[in-house]
């Protein structure tokens, strides 16, 4: 839809068709960079005929960004927050965002180290109803610690181990990969940046 997104395009259909499936009403995202998941999201809600909204916190929104994304003819499911995601004044506008007895999907998109994808999942969990999820997105950069531009404390260090760690000292939730829905293949595994992320609210 005309902006840059950094995701892996399975995930993207796989997230879409949770989000079909689920029909939140309200999408909370931390990490915008270029605004390409917000315009996604928002989309999606718009395809699908329903009142949906898409909320986006980062800490930085560079200025030729906001712009973009602000004049984007879908820009009006969409609320952006400037500031770290796990500080209490931004927390606070975000949950003020959300009324009573809506259906929220969170999914975390911003810094991947291990303490502060721990301090979001603590901060925006209470957000999430039984049956819905947060999704602590690319623990595949354990898997990539030995690359150019990677570090060998990724091993540990990432959104996957936060997620374990989180639905150990939260049995409310639980680690619950999503499933196939269609599989033509002989695959048994799903190819994905995002392993270990999906925490569902029991």
């Amino acid at each position: 839809m005309g902006r840059p997104i950094i995701q892996l395009p399975e995930d993207l259909i796989r997230v879409q068709e949770m989000i079909f499936q689920l029909k939140p009403d309200v999408i909370l995202e931390t990490g915008v960079a270029h605004g390409g998941s917000l315009i996604f999201y928002a989309s999606l809600f718009e395809a699908m005929r329903c009142k949906g909204c898409v909320i986006g916190i980062d800490i930085e929104i560079r200025p030729h960004n906001r712009a973009e994304i602000e004049a984007h003819p879908l820009f009006d499911r969409i609320t952006l927050i400037e500031g770290s995601s796990v500080a209490p004044e931004t927390v606070k506008k975000a949950k003020a965002l959300v009324a009573s007895g809506q259906k929220v999907l969170v999914i975390l998109d911003s810094n991947h180290l291990r303490d502060h994808v721990r301090a979001e999942l603590e901060a925006y969990c209470d957000l999430v109803c039984p049956g819905s999820y947060i999704v602590a997105t690319d623990g595949v950069m354990r898997e990539v610690a030995d690359v150019p531009r990677g570090t060998s404390s990724w091993i540990e260090d990432n959104p996957t181990t936060a997620a374990r760690e989180f639905a150990e000292a939260h049995p409310e939730f639980e680690l619950a990969e999503l499933p196939f829905t269609f599989n033509e293949s002989t695959l048994d595994f799903q190819i994905t940046h995002w392993t270990g992320a999906w925490l569902r609210r029991r």
